[in-house]
């Protein structure tokens, strides 16, 4: 059976049900790259550019890790799915940069996805590729009708409050259990780029570490497409990079909620955009009363300083709330 493999970086904690689904409907093994490790990690930094920032160097070990184990990778050239934002220039460059980058790579399905070309070229991205596999367009429709189902799903479970990885686990493993909003002492919104705050490896699980602390955690991704569109632009200007003007859009909305006790930004060192949104969310947050902490990582944050950091803003917030009067 053919097998392809999807880097468990990056766009897979957007689209990984779709694409799993689409793949084995057309009758392909899906292979992915597992959790990022600290080998894995350093793959990444060994092969990518100096200056690329840690999520990108990331992918570049997930990419290395499945290299011998797949007959192709899938790494659509994604531009544009709304219209109106396109993705991050790492985002169109990488799979240029993984072919060119790395030795000895199987062959990359590149399809180019921009939804300002035609009105059908989402759907005829997805044609394209189930061509290349030979396949019919009759089984190219059922295939990818069936995967717009599991990827409705998936959303849905995340705008009851799931996390990505909750989620598919849920879908593909038929896991029961999670409970989003378990009503504890104090809730925080984590915002920034789904591919840092779900990487357990290069975000040291800052999720899980908040949870343990006895705080309930929301995220951007927890957030409607339609919840998102209805945040007005107040004093910074609109943002053409899709996941930065998400994360802007995101925030604001949970500046502006009752049960939201802190925000934290997590972002990466190294990121271009993130320079700016950082900058505005502290702007929009200036008029807010909400406690606000900016946690930059890279490949060299140590837990130990994370912890740190995290004890002192739950600290600080719990004091604020009066937790210890």
């Amino acid at each position: 059976m053919l097998r392809i493999g999807i880097p468990s970086a990056m766009f897979y904690y957007i689209y990984y049900p779709m694409w799993k689904t689409f793949f084995e409907e057309l009758g392909v093994q899906v292979v992915t790259s597992g959790k990022t490790t600290r080998q894995l990690l350093d793959n990444g930094v060994r092969e990518a550019l100096a200056d690329a920032c840690v999520p990108v160097k990331v992918y570049f070990g997930h990419a290395m890790a499945l290299a011998n184990r797949v007959d192709y990778l899938f790494i659509p050239r994604i531009v544009c799915l709304n219209k109106k934002t396109v993705y991050c220039p790492k985002f169109l460059g990488l799979p240029d940069m993984i072919r060119y980058g790395i030795a000895n790579m199987p062959p990359i399905i590149d399809v180019r996805i921009d939804a300002r070309d035609r009105k059908d070229s989402i759907l005829s991205a997805y044609y394209k590729v189930g061509k290349m596999l030979g396949k019919t367009p009759m089984h190219i429709t059922k295939a990818l009708l069936k995967a717009r189902m599991v990827q409705f799903k998936f959303d849905g479970l995340l705008h009851r409050g799931l996390q990505p990885l909750e989620a598919m686990d849920t879908i593909f493993n038929g896991k029961k259990g999670y409970t989003p909003g378990n009503k504890k002492q104090l809730k925080f919104a984590v915002v920034g780029y789904p591919y840092i705050i779900h990487d357990q490896y290069i975000s040291i699980g800052i999720a899980n570490k908040l949870q343990k602390m006895g705080i309930d955690v929301v995220t951007s991704d927890n957030l409607s497409p339609l919840t998102l569109r209805l945040q007005r632009h107040e004093p910074a200007k609109q943002l053409f990079w899709t996941f930065s003007e998400r994360t802007l859009r995101a925030t604001r909305y949970y500046a502006r909620q009752k049960d939201i006790d802190g925000i934290i930004h997590l972002t990466a060192f190294g990121c271009g955009p993130d320079s700016i949104v950082d900058r505005f969310i502290q702007l929009d947050n200036y008029s807010s009363s909400i406690p606000f902490m900016s946690l930059t990582i890279d490949e060299h944050s140590g837990e130990a300083g994370v912890n740190t950091r995290l004890e002192a803003f739950v600290d600080m917030v719990r004091r604020k709330k009066g937790a210890y009067s």
